[in-house]
């Protein structure tokens, strides 16, 4: 049994219920189903077999998903790649996962021609017409003539996706993800969100991502439901989806519901069908939660990390309005350890790192055994994020261990400053970092995004902190930006916020 059996199982059960929704198309399961059969057939003609890699290039679209079925049904590996990334970077992953099968939509065709190797790919793939040197995807389709028999081994414990790691903390790393992590993932998902059939989810986080594939795209298609799919997000045609077809569940991440708030229709769009937002992929401050409770639909935090497929810890509809600062509990098929420097675990209310174990956790890095080892030991996942928990086991994300900043012999940590400024009206973002400094070691920093036509000074930002924080947390220095540096999910780029804490030049901000 294998991931493709979830589709073919609803087509037999359902053929006729809308499994997808994308570019003004509806695919029914049974559409769906004979789709992935012919990827697998075409696979299979370029040899495609246990254990290659399927890499792909482009915006949100059927295919992909397409791929990814077509490969657990195969034992190979899908191999989804940022097309926000610069084709430097593509090179890099290629190389790093040498594909069989290479698919590229049409905008990025031409700029990873030029990164190519003659071997990168046996088979180069273009979404649209044909090219030197590439088949087009239609007559890609045409290559296998029927599916080939599925190999007798594949099974849940196979690899299935390797997504390559936003890289906010250095180098991308390639997570290999099996189908059983996938499979236990939906699980989560499911109890998470409370999952039927009967749902529409409406997706517009990029697929490339873990976000987009697994917190509900994969879990609708695992329990039957529908999924609209947008090929990239527009705060426009998301409110024109919740609006026109019958969204009951979405994944917005804060910078997307930040765009949202600015359109004058989402203020008064009738959301009554919406059972809940999910939100996650940075720390999210309870003044933020609050905000974005004014629609009075449900805003669940969920926590994770590529390497956890994502799900960790979730809220449930009932956790968000009672605990707006916390990111929830471990997940139903999912134990977390908070752990001291020296493994122990902690007590209720102190900080320290989140361990997680599961089926739901990556089998390694792509080629990289030392880092899988470190990052595994003892057998749980180390995070590197540190948090508390409550009396009554609910855990608040308080940052990165390697964000921590040290001055004075004081351990600090950015978010607390963060989330104790975040409902200040003068202050449209804000975060903080360390910098280095002869006399304290290292001197806090805040870089301010001001709020329009607002004025804040280092003093009139120390003075919204007193009684909140310590005096020896409060900034030194504050400088100021017209946006953070952010990764493709809103996730804040630190080393390049460390450069403009130290005032030095700093490129690719928006």
């Amino acid at each position: 049994m294998d991931l493709s059996d979830w589709i073919d199982r609803h087509a037999a059960f359902a053929p006729e219920k809308v499994a997808l929704v994308c570019a003004g198309r509806r695919h029914t399961y049974a559409d769906f189903a004979r789709a992935i059969l012919r990827t697998t057939a075409a696979l299979a003609a370029c040899g495609t077999g246990r254990g290659d890699r399927v890499a792909h290039l482009g915006y949100n679209g059927v295919e992909q998903l397409c791929l990814l079925f077509a490969c657990a049904r195969l034992g190979a590996v899908f191999a989804p790649l940022s097309w926000r990334l610069a084709p430097a970077e593509h090179r890099a992953m290629l190389a790093d996962c040498r594909p069989r099968v290479l698919v590229v939509a049409d905008p990025f065709v031409e700029p990873t021609a030029g990164i190519l190797d003659p071997v990168a790919a046996a088979v180069r793939v273009a979404l649209g017409a044909a090219r030197d040197g590439w088949l087009s995807y239609d007559r890609f389709q045409e290559c296998g003539e029927s599916p080939p028999p599925r190999v007798a081994d594949t099974r849940y414990a196979s690899p299935v996706l390797l997504c390559y790691t936003s890289g906010s903390t250095g180098a991308p790393k390639g997570v290999v993800l099996t189908q059983n992590a996938l499979f236990h993932n939906a699980i989560n998902s499911m109890h998470m969100h409370d999952f039927v059939s009967s749902d529409v989810v409406l997706t517009t986080l990029p697929l490339f991502h873990v976000g987009g594939l697994n917190i509900q795209t994969l879990p609708a298609l695992h329990c039957g439901a529908t999924v609209v799919l947008h090929p990239r997000f527009d705060p426009s045609q998301a409110i024109d989806a919740l609006l026109h077809d019958g969204i009951t569940l979405t994944v917005l991440v804060p910078a997307q519901l930040e765009l949202l708030a600015r359109e004058e229709r989402w203020r008064t769009a009738d959301l009554s069908r919406l059972r809940a937002i999910t939100t996650g992929s940075t720390i999210i401050c309870e003044a933020f939660v609050r905000r974005n409770l004014q629609r009075d639909v449900p805003l669940l935090q969920v926590y994770g990390a590529t390497e956890t497929c994502p799900i960790a810890a979730y809220q449930r509809i009932d956790d968000a309005a009672l605990h707006p600062g916390s990111v929830g509990k471990p997940a139903l098929h999912c134990d977390l350890r908070i752990v001291d420097e020296a493994g122990r675990d902690v007590p209720a209310g102190a900080t320290g790192e989140i361990l997680v174990r599961g089926p739901n956790v990556m089998d390694g890095y792509w080629n990289k055994p030392l880092d899988t080892a470190a990052a595994l030991d003892t057998g749980w996942y180390h995070t590197g994020d540190v948090a508390h928990a409550d009396a009554d086991g609910y855990l608040y994300v308080d940052g990165r261990c390697r964000d921590v900043i040290i001055s004075g012999g004081e351990n600090i940590y950015p978010a607390e400053i963060e989330n104790a400024l975040a409902d200040c009206a003068e202050i449209a973002e804000v975060a903080v970092v360390g910098r280095p400094d002869d006399r304290w070691g290292e001197a806090v920093v805040a870089v301010v995004v001001p709020a329009r036509g607002a004025q804040i000074s280092r003093e009139k930002l120390s003075a919204l902190l007193v009684g909140r924080v310590a005096r020896f947390k409060h900034p030194r220095d504050v400088v100021f930006a017209e946006s953070l540096p952010r990764t493709a999910l809103g996730k804040v780029k630190r080393e390049e916020l460390k450069r403009m804490a130290r005032r030095e030049p700093v490129t690719g901000q928006a």
